[in-house]
């Protein structure tokens, strides 16, 4: 059976939504924390699929958080290998910083339920199933779009909401993944974080239980469709 691995920063970020797609695609479902001794041991070539997850950390913060640089260089080898890889906001960025690009703080945070504005790559990409559907946000960083790369999707604060090179990396700067998690909860208990990006625990909340179940419906249709694209090479 084909394995799919995930890598977690935080425990309150996993695959969430996506793993039912995942598993209904035929892989073995497998994940991995950093804080986890194995991580270092990491075979990046080795998973049929690999998922990189969010987290609050910034990919800039390579002294507070020394498995940033490994993670980098591991996702840099697999990248030039051609595996399949997805990365979701934090992984996002990682996968970003893997092919040269500049990650830095954004000037404005998102953090909320708001649609994603396809560009005509995107329109042509299975990110379509996410056109018009209210898709949460939350992050203070931004990239700057990898040489080579097709930008799928924008909105009014951030140019580069989504990226792809060829038929096995996507990066998704946003949570298609999120919306019925319980988990949720832990993430609204940074009031801080969320109040210093214009909104509240109680919006959010409200939100969540408002367009999170749509949102993840979305998601799983387009994460399908996109292992569906996977190249034949890895079966």
């Amino acid at each position: 059976m084909k394995r799919a691995l995930i890598v977690r920063h935080t425990t309150f970020e996993g695959a969430a939504g996506f793993r039912l797609p995942i598993e209904q695609a035929g892989y073995d479902f497998h994940r991995i924390d950093v804080s986890d001794p194995a991580f270092g041991e990491l075979d990046w070539l080795d998973p049929e699929l690999l998922v990189v997850m969010g987290g609050p950390m910034g990919v800039y913060e390579r002294e507070a958080y020394p498995w940033i640089d490994r993670e980098i260089t591991g996702l840099a080898l697999r990248i030039a290998a051609g595996r399949a890889t997805l990365g979701v906001c934090f992984g996002s960025q990682l996968i970003a910083a893997a092919l040269g690009a500049r990650v830095y703080p954004a000037p404005v945070k998102e953090v909320g339920f708001a649609p994603i504005e396809l560009t005509s790559a995107g329109v042509q990409s299975p990110l379509r199933h996410l056109d018009s559907v209210p898709l949460l946000h939350w992050h203070g960083d931004t990239f700057d779009l990898p040489a080579g790369a097709d930008r799928l999707a924008e909105t009014a604060n951030c140019a580069n909401q989504a990226f792809r090179i060829g038929d096995s990396l996507l990066a998704l700067q946003f949570h298609p993944e999120m919306g019925e998690d319980p988990r949720f909860a832990e993430w609204l208990q940074d009031e801080e974080y969320v109040r210093s990006a214009g909104t509240e625990p109680a919006i959010l909340k409200g939100d969540h239980d408002r367009h999170g179940p749509a949102a993840v419906a979305a998601g799983r249709v387009m994460l399908s469709e996109w292992l569906a694209r996977l190249p034949d090479a890895y079966d």
